[in-house]
């Protein structure tokens, strides 16, 4: 009698390990596909908007001229603005404004300037107005700031920035800590003596780099 034996049980192979790597690899291309259409719809929205701002930011700029150079707002109208291209000789952005009294024969009312420079935590932009014949400080106004809230932003408060008014541009200026007594020096914000210093030193460099220019300017038109 013949014994027939048992079939030999099938052996199955382990399936293969999931190492993570396909998984990862999907995860990766997601994140730069996400990074893509992000950066494209930023774009896109800075192309849409992008002439607005600018527009917006030029009008805030003339609406603020006046009180830069102690003319009444009531005499704003009759203010005669003219942009000058005169580069600077250190880094930043700056425009300059020349500004005439319409009204006495364009009689020089002061300049003001639009420039840039590093804060804290961001680019700081300011108006600085200088007087005809650029001796002097005569307004300041902070166009832009992402500083520190209840700290560095109060840059932009009217009892910090208004002592810059009436101090001399032919002297750095020095920000200090408990209290200023000279001339030129600028009593820093509690807690934000860096963002304080940050606006100084923007308006130090632009008296450094365009008083002499400017004065020089002034002297033509006196002559």
């Amino acid at each position: 009698m013949t014994t027939m034996s048992a079939p030999a049980a099938e052996v199955k192979a382990p399936p293969p390990k999931d190492d993570g790597r396909e998984k990862g690899s999907f995860q990766g291309w997601l994140v730069i596909l996400l990074a893509v259409v992000f950066g494209g719809l930023l774009a896109a929205v800075e192309l849409t908007l992008g002439p607005a701002i600018a527009a917006n930011k030029r009008n805030e700029t003339l609406s603020r001229i006046p009180e830069l150079i102690s003319v009444p707002a009531a005499d704003s109208q009759k203010l005669d603005i003219q942009p000058l291209a005169i580069p600077v000789t250190r880094d930043g952005k700056t425009t300059t404004y020349r500004v005439y009294r319409a009204d006495r024969d364009k009689h020089p009312a002061g300049w003001v300037i639009q420039a840039t420079g590093q804060g804290y935590a961001d680019r700081i932009e300011i108006l600085l107005g200088l007087s005809p014949d650029v001796a002097s400080i005569t307004g300041l106004f902070v166009l832009e700031q992402k500083e520190t809230p209840g700290l560095g932003n109060k840059i932009a408060a009217i009892p910090w920035r208004s002592q810059f008014n009436g101090k001399p541009t032919g002297q750095a200026l020095e920000v200090i800590k408990g209290g200023a007594t000279q001339a030129s020096q600028i009593d820093a914000i509690t807690g934000a003596t860096i963002s304080s210093r940050s606006v100084a030193a923007i308006v130090n460099r632009v008296t450094a780099d365009l008083r002499d220019r400017l004065a020089a300017e002034a002297g033509k038109e006196a002559s």
